[in-house]
């Protein structure tokens, strides 16, 4: 009888916990989506009653989030490779595709106006550069007018799929920053102060004279922020666009993927923005407890195939209709 009655309340306390999930989406990580996530939550609201609550935490505490089972999805810019998946018993899917971008704060210098080649870069955030008027960045930026004024370095405190795809970039373009730094969603910054999120990084460079610092690009609009344009692979100083982002999102042929693993940063092309990014939603392939796994489906189906004019208006990429149907295809295969 003491059995029968724990089951019951077992059946009960789910039954009461999938209600409450039925009218709340609970998800957490990365700060770089969280503009379109915040957009299209509102706009799913009001269509069905349904909201996602999303702590925009950073991608390496959405991972640890989603390890521990408290959400219903984790979120990260840094993609898990296939075999950490099959470990913890995830399954990861891309959703939209955006920009991390160099943003500064300089008087006299306009949005777009200032270049940087990858390996200055590299070499500002080792600590190498040191002024704005050091030759290597007056060699790439011919008639701008630099001052002689320290460069602040501002990077991410938090576990960051941001900072993941500006150190893959940078691991890829400067031998001395993969030797000394590496890459991963938390590095050894050798220089420069930190904030948490794309929320403070951006607050950071907006208040410190002289600071460089990089952030998805949805926040230089949000913040109205004087970015930078970065040279390619072709040798072209590319301006960070929804157009740039696509054209490096192109070379990307996620059918060869297992579990949507692909990194997007220096990819091919004339046109293609160096250090684009796609952020990704991980989930567990058999819920844990009681879980509002086909709730957060729902929302994110309705969100592929509705909400991608919404996630051009805040200058994200949206997914190809053939790349959605392999995700919607993957989600029957592997989430129950």
């Amino acid at each position: 009888m003491r059995l029968v009655s724990t089951l019951l309340a077992a059946t009960l306390g789910c039954a009461l916990a999938a209600s409450a999930l039925a009218q709340q989406i609970t998800g957490a990580g990365a700060t770089f989506p969280y503009p379109i996530y915040s957009k299209w939550s509102d706009t799913y609201s009001k269509q069905t009653g349904v909201k996602l609550n999303y702590q925009s935490i950073g991608s390496g505490g959405g991972i640890a989030q989603i390890k521990a089972a408290t959400v219903v999805f984790g979120a990260s810019d840094a993609p898990l490779p296939p075999d950490q998946l099959k470990e913890i018993g995830l399954a990861q899917f891309p959703m939209v595709i955006g920009g991390v971008v160099p943003v500064v704060n300089l008087q006299g210098i306009q949005p777009g106006q200032l270049r940087f080649t990858g390996p200055m870069l590299a070499n500002i955030y080792l600590g190498n550069i040191k002024k704005w008027n050091d030759p290597a960045i007056a060699a790439a930026n011919p008639g701008v007018t630099l001052p002689d004024q320290a460069i602040t370095v501002v990077h991410r405190s938090d576990g960051s799929g941001t900072t993941f795809n500006w150190v893959n970039y940078l691991s890829k373009i400067s031998p001395e920053w993969k030797e000394k730094v590496g890459e991963g969603t938390s590095v050894s910054w050798p220089a420069g102060v930190g904030g948490k999120g794309n929320e403070g990084v951006a607050e950071y460079v907006n208040r410190i004279k002289g600071s460089i610092g990089y952030v998805e690009y949805a926040y230089v609009l949000q913040n109205k922020m004087i970015y930078g344009l970065v040279q390619n692979q072709a040798g072209n100083f590319i301006k960070p666009d929804i157009a740039s982002f696509q054209a490096a999102a192109a070379s990307a042929d996620w059918s060869k993927t297992q579990d949507f693993y692909l990194i997007l940063t220096n990819a091919p092309g004339a046109q293609a923005y160096p250090v684009t990014a796609a952020t990704f939603i991980l989930m567990y392939k058999q819920p844990k407890g009681c879980r509002g796994q086909q709730a957060a489906l729902a929302f994110f189906k309705w969100a592929l195939e509705n909400g991608q004019q919404e996630a051009e208006q805040l200058d994200y990429v949206p997914l190809p209709p053939s790349l959605a149907q392999q995700i919607e295809a993957y989600w029957q295969a592997q989430i129950h």
